[in-house]
């Protein structure tokens, strides 16, 4: 399974640092399977969170305005504490 639609800055930086992202899961979040909260940032980018049952932690994926081109992804320590679990 491959990337998709990804930024030059998602493939040759978050790629490279953050070896534990898997295809699949940016592609679940691309699809909207998942999806515990989303948000539009100010510059259009699209914020989805998703929950990773194998890791248990909420990952964090960026798209641009399309909704389809990944640009970041990360797993956000901190969202557990915005939503109280």
């Amino acid at each position: 399974m491959t990337w998709g639609k990804a930024t030059s800055y998602f493939m040759s930086e978050v790629v490279r640092k953050r070896s534990y992202l898997k295809p699949e899961w940016i592609e679940m979040a691309r699809r909207g399977e998942g999806v515990v909260k989303e948000e539009v940032q100010e510059d259009g980018r699209i914020r989805r969170w998703i929950h990773i049952k194998e890791a248990d932690r909420f990952l964090r994926v960026v798209f641009l305005q399309d909704g389809e081109t990944v640009h970041n992804a990360f797993f956000d320590r901190n969202f557990k504490k915005e939503v109280g679990i």
